[in-house]
């Protein structure tokens, strides 16, 4: 199974629901809490070029926000991104 890495910030309704579309498909999530840390956020933004939570890395690839996580799910492409 890929590598899958999560920016997330606390109470982030998105990032739950990332959390939880990732934990269906059994996914071992590497998360990494930038809501209050200047010095990973500034991480994110620069692997990014996303400045919003939460931003998802599958492997190396960036694929988004949450609502891009569930465009690859309904397009039936997040199995195959995370069984790569």
């Amino acid at each position: 199974m890929a590598e899958v890495t999560i920016y997330t910030r606390p109470f982030c309704g998105f990032c739950s629901r990332a959390m939880s579309l990732l934990g269906t498909k059994g996914a071992q999530v590497n998360e990494i809490e930038a809501g209050f840390d200047p010095k990973r956020r500034d991480e994110m933004m620069a692997r990014s070029g996303r400045t919003t939570f939460p931003q998802i890395f599958i492997g190396d690839h960036h694929i988004g926000g949450c609502d891009d996580l569930v465009e690859l799910d309904r397009r039936g492409e997040l199995d195959g991104l995370l069984s790569a």
